[in-house]
C-alpha cells in the first residue's frame, strides 16, 4: 500500500479559505460546523458525513469548534456554501461532555486537543444554529448527530431539570436527521441541488421538521399523534405515554409517522430509512478517510482518537435494549454488518500506520457479540414492536450464531502485520451462556467465550451486570445477576485452562429507577464476597430518549404506568453511590450511620465483619 503524505490539502475536507483555494474550489455545497475536533475517521460524524457527501460530488468544508464567543469570524471565514449549513454537535451528547452526574463541570473533554474542557457551548445545535441564522438568514441549516437526534420531540432535560421541546422548536434549524445520517444527507444534498421543493423535502424518510398551523391528517393516514408538548408539560402520564410510542416506532421495520403538537404548529418525525443492507455499510467505511486528526493539530493529543485509532468497528445497532442506553433510539436495533472483505482491508490499513505495533485494541461494535445476527423469519421481524430481542428472553426468531464472529477473529489475526486482535467494546454474556436448543448455536457461543477470553483479552475483561438486584435489573432490561456468577465461574476456569492471570471488571449503576438504599448495600455484600473492589461504576445519568429518563422524571413506567421509585436528590443519589466504595476507610462512617438509618444492621455486619458494633 503507497504511504501518503498526511499534510496533502487533497486528503482532506478544508478547513479554512487558504484549503479550499488550494483545492481549486470557488464555491462550497455544504459548509458542517462541528462540536469536535476534525478527525478524518469512520468513529466521528462529521468526517462521515463530510466524506459521503464528497463522494456524491459535493464539495464539503469542516469548520471544527467554531468560537461562539468573539467577533463569529469562524462563522464568517468561509462565506455562505451554495446548498445548505450542516450541524453535527459531536459524537457525544454535549451535557454528558460537559457535566457530571452531581452536575459538577468537568476538567476535560475527550474529542479536543489536549483535552480542552472550553472548546464547544452547551447544545452547541441551538448556538450554532442561532448564530448561523443571524448571519445568513437565508442559508438553510441542517442539524444531525446524537445531541439533535435525542432531542427531536419533547424530552426531558437533566441539567435544567425540565421538560423541554423538540430540537425543530428551541434551535432555528429547518430540517433534523435523526440516526445514523448517511441515507438521508444524500437524498437532502440532491433535493437542494436540484431546486425540489420544500415539500418534496419533507418527505424524506429520517427527517423531523416543524411545520405551523394545525395537523390535518390525510384521508388515508396512520400518523400516530401524541400527546402535545403542553400536554405533557401539564401531565408526566402523558409524557411517559408518549415515549411508549417514540421507542417502540425508533425501533420498528415499517415504522409510522410522528406527530407532536407544539405551540402552533407540531413536529413531524419522518419514519427512518430501511435498515443499511452490508454493501451499503461498506460504502461508507470504505470511504478515503486519513484515519488521522487534521494536520493543524500536529502534536497535540485528542484522547478520544488515542482510544479508538487502532479498532475497527464491525457494525451498528444493538437488540439489547437496555433501559438507560440510546444506542438503539439512535443507531436502531436491527444489526447492520459489514463484509468481511471490508474489515479486513481496514485491519489491513492499520498495518500501515507509522505507530501501529500489531495490536488491533477493539474488533467489536455497540455490543461485541452481535456481529451478523438477525432475525430467522424477517417477516416476523416486521411485526415486532418489542425494544429488545434477549429481554426478558432471547427471542427464539433471533438467530444468535457467534460462527461469523469466530471466523472473522481467525481471519483477522491471520494477517501480515497483526500480532493480536482485543475485544474493547462490551460482551453480552446472556448469548453466550443461552441454553441454546440448536448444538451448532451452543458450541458456536461456547467457543466465542473461550476463543475471546484466552486470546483477545488484554488482561482485563470488561462486562456490565449493571446491578446484583434483579428487582432493578427487570427496570434495566437485564438478565439476572445469576447468569453473572455463571460466566465468572466460566471466565475463572478458562484462565486456569490457559495459565492465565487476567481480572474480570464488572460495570455497576447506582441510583437508577427502582434501586433502593438497601438494594445497593445488598450489590456491595454481593460484589466483595466475588472479591471485587469496584472501579468502573457510574451514578445513573438522566439522558433524552430512554425509558430510564422518562422513569426518572415521570415516576412512571412508560410501558406499564406503574409507580418506579427513583433516587432523585443530591442526598438520596450520594447514599446509592456510597456503597460502590465500601472498602474505602473514609466511607465507613457514612455507611454504618445509613444502614443504621434503614436498620439493615444485617448488611452492616456483612460489609464489616471484624468491627464491634456501637451501641
Amino acid at each position: 500500500m503507497k504511504k501518503e503524505n498526511p499534510t496533502d490539502p487533497s486528503l482532506w475536507l478544508p478547513t479554512t479559505k487558504k484549503e479550499v483555494e488550494r483545492l481549486g474550489w470557488d464555491t462550497l455545497d455544504v459548509i458542517l460546523f462541528a462540536g469536535d475536533a476534525y478527525i478524518d475517521h469512520p468513529s466521528f460524524g462529521m468526517a462521515v458525513i463530510g466524506r459521503i457527501l464528497q463522494k456524491h460530488g459535493y464539495k464539503v468544508a469542516i469548520v471544527p469548534q467554531p468560537n461562539w464567543r468573539d467577533d463569529l469570524r469562524d462563522f464568517k471565514k468561509l462565506g455562505r456554501p451554495r446548498l445548505f449549513f450542516g450541524i453535527s454537535p459531536g459524537a457525544m451528547d454535549s451535557m454528558i461532555n460537559h457535566y457530571t452526574a452531581a452536575k459538577r463541570l468537568r476538567s476535560n473533554d475527550a474529542y479536543t486537543p489536549d483535552g480542552r474542557s472550553d472548546m464547544r457551548p452547551d447544545y452547541p445545535t441551538i448556538v450554532y444554529s442561532k448564530i448561523l441564522r443571524e448571519l445568513y438568514p437565508d442559508v438553510p441549516i441542517v442539524a444531525g448527530g446524537i445531541e439533535a437526534s435525542l432531542r427531536r420531540v419533547a424530552h426531558y432535560d437533566y441539567w435544567q431539570d425540565k421538560l423541554l421541546p423538540g430540537m425543530p422548536v428551541m434551535a432555528p434549524i429547518d430540517f433534523l436527521i435523526y440516526g445514523m445520517g448517511e441515507k438521508p444527507i444524500v437524498e437532502l444534498a440532491d433535493a437542494y441541488a436540484e431546486g425540489r421543493s420544500i415539500e418534496e423535502m419533507k418527505k424524506i424518510p429520517q427527517l423531523a421538521y416543524l411545520e405551523n398551523g394545525a395537523y390535518a391528517p390525510a384521508p388515508d393516514s396512520d400518523d400516530i399523534v401524541l400527546h402535545s408538548y403542553e400536554e405533557a408539560l401539564a401531565s408526566k402520564k402523558k409524557h411517559a405515554a408518549n415515549f411508549k410510542h417514540i421507542e417502540e416506532q425508533s425501533n420498528a421495520v415499517k415504522a409510522k409517522r410522528l406527530i407532536e403538537p407544539v405551540g402552533e404548529g407540531y413536529i413531524v418525525v419522518n419514519p427512518p430509512y430501511p435498515v443499511m443492507t452490508s454493501e451499503e455499510l461498506d460504502e461508507s467505511f470504505d470511504l478515503p478517510y486519513t484515519r488521522l486528526p487534521h494536520p493543524k493539530y500536529k502534536g497535540k493529543h485528542i484522547p478520544a482518537y488515542e482510544m479508538i485509532k487502532f479498532s475497527v468497528n464491525m457494525h451498528r445497532g444493538c437488540f439489547g435494549g437496555c433501559s438507560f442506553c440510546t444506542i438503539s433510539a439512535h443507531q436502531g436495533k436491527f444489526i447492520v454488518s459489514r463484509s468481511e472483505r471490508s474489515i479486513l482491508e481496514e485491519a489491513k490499513r492499520l498495518t500501515h500506520m507509522p505507530d501501529f505495533k500489531g495490536y488491533i485494541s477493539d474488533l467489536g461494535g455497540p455490543s461485541a457479540n452481535m456481529y451478523a445476527m438477525k432475525g430467522r423469519n424477517l417477516k416476523a421481524c416486521e411485526k415486532c414492536l418489542r425494544p429488545s430481542c434477549i429481554f426478558p428472553g432471547i427471542c427464539p426468531n433471533l438467530n444468535a450464531d457467534h460462527t461469523p464472529l469466530n471466523n472473522i477473529l481467525k481471519k483477522v489475526d491471520a494477517l501480515p502485520g497483526i500480532k493480536k486482535s482485543f475485544i474493547g467494546s462490551g460482551i453480552r454474556y446472556d448469548l453466550l451462556l443461552h441454553p441454546y436448543k440448536d448444538e451448532k448455536l451452543k458450541m458456536a457461543a461456547r467457543t466465542y467465550m473461550e476463543e475471546v477470553i484466552a486470546h483477545h483479552t488484554s488482561g482485563r475483561l470488561k462486562v456490565a451486570p449493571e446491578h446484583t438486584s434483579d428487582r432493578v435489573l427487570e427496570q434495566m432490561r437485564k438478565p439476572s445477576f445469576s447468569l453473572f456468577y455463571t460466566f465468572k465461574k466460566e471466565f475463572d476456569r478458562i484462565n486456569k485452562a490457559y495459565g492465565l492471570k487476567q481480572q474480570l471488571i464488572p460495570y455497576f449503576i447506582s441510583s437508577h429507577p427502582g434501586s433502593r438504599e438497601e438494594d445497593m448495600a445488598e450489590l456491595a455484600v454481593a460484589t466483595k464476597n466475588l472479591q471485587f473492589k469496584l472501579e468502573q461504576v457510574q451514578d445513573f445519568t438522566p439522558t433524552p430518549m430512554t425509558v430510564s429518563t422518562v422513569i426518572y422524571y415521570t415516576g412512571y413506567h412508560p410501558y406499564t404506568m406503574e409507580r418506579v421509585f427513583t433516587a432523585t436528590t443530591p442526598e438520596q443519589k450520594e447514599r446509592q453511590r456510597q456503597y460502590f466504595f465500601w472498602y474505602k476507610p473514609e466511607m465507613k462512617g457514612a455507611i454504618r450511620k445509613s444502614l443504621t438509618h434503614i436498620k439493615r444492621l444485617d448488611l452492616l455486619r456483612l460489609l464489616f465483619p471484624n468491627e464491634r458494633r456501637e451501641k
